[in-house]
């Protein structure tokens, strides 16, 4: 509590980090910030035109059934492999200054979490056009899909920031577990292509029952089973306790080991 009670203190520090992660993004570039959403809608443009012509898929409106899954995904993983490195990326920062050094990861995670809202508005907008019709209850159930995946991107930052500290060789070997987890979530297919025996193991992946919610509220306009986002967020908010408690126990020899 001592610790949460003194990131509080310092959130000014954290919204000014986030400031300058998300103003630095694109600087120097002619169109600045409206690569935010040109790159969603390049990615949408390559993949509706691969996957409606070249590789036909049997799922209906393809394009949009992997782009509501594949802009959550691109968050999750920027925090896994770009956020081992934030710690690394500011150590003049930490060893000139005192600060909850809680607060790197968080305004990491926050920076990327603000860069995908703005990218969920270009998913919005395909998804009216592409005729999906949308329940109030079921838009009201997106902002706990999205704080759920915040909470676990947050604890696996956590983690792996700490960690990569000590040992360089991990944010390679995370960029290959990236590529792994993401074809263990069901992001270009659907779960029900997995064999019966395999899918509780789906399922312990906590990125599965997320990357399902969104496409739920934002493919088929429903209401996310009550089962799917409790399970995503028992697994996310362990991940949280367990990664303040080995940040926590690990950031003391920061300092000497940079």
């Amino acid at each position: 509590m001592s610790t949460l009670k003194e990131i509080w203190e310092y959130r000014t520090m954290i919204q000014s980090l986030v400031h300058r992660d998300l103003r630095g993004r694109y600087k120097a570039s002619v169109l600045g910030f409206l690569w935010t959403f040109i790159v969603p809608l390049c990615q949408l443009l390559v993949y509706t035109m691969v996957f409606s012509v070249i590789l036909k898929s049997n799922i209906e409106k393809y394009y949009l059934f992997l782009f509501v899954a594949l802009i959550p995904w691109n968050f999750f993983s920027s925090c896994l492999t770009g956020g081992a490195s934030c710690i690394l990326q500011q150590q003049g920062m930490v060893n000139k200054i005192y600060f909850p050094r809680e607060v790197i990861p968080i305004s990491f995670v926050t920076g990327a979490f603000v860069n995908m809202l703005y990218c969920e508005i270009v998913v919005f907008a395909v998804s009216i056009l592409s005729g999906v019709q949308f329940s109030l209850l079921s838009l009201l159930c997106l902002p706990v899909v999205m704080l759920v995946e915040f909470v676990l991107a947050l604890g696996i930052t956590m983690i792996v920031s700490a960690v990569d500290v000590y040992f360089r060789d991990l944010e390679h070997i995370l960029g290959i577990l990236s590529m792994a987890w993401m074809f263990m979530t069901p992001i270009m297919y659907d779960i029900s292509i997995v064999p019966e025996k395999y899918v509780p193991l789906f399922y312990l992946n906590p990125m599965t029952s997320i990357v399902t919610a969104y496409r739920d509220i934002l493919y088929h306009g429903t209401v996310p089973k009550l089962e799917t986002l409790g399970m995503a967020a028992g697994v996310g908010l362990f991940f949280l306790i367990l990664g303040f408690a080995i940040f926590g126990r690990l950031k003391r020899r920061f300092s000497e080991v940079m």
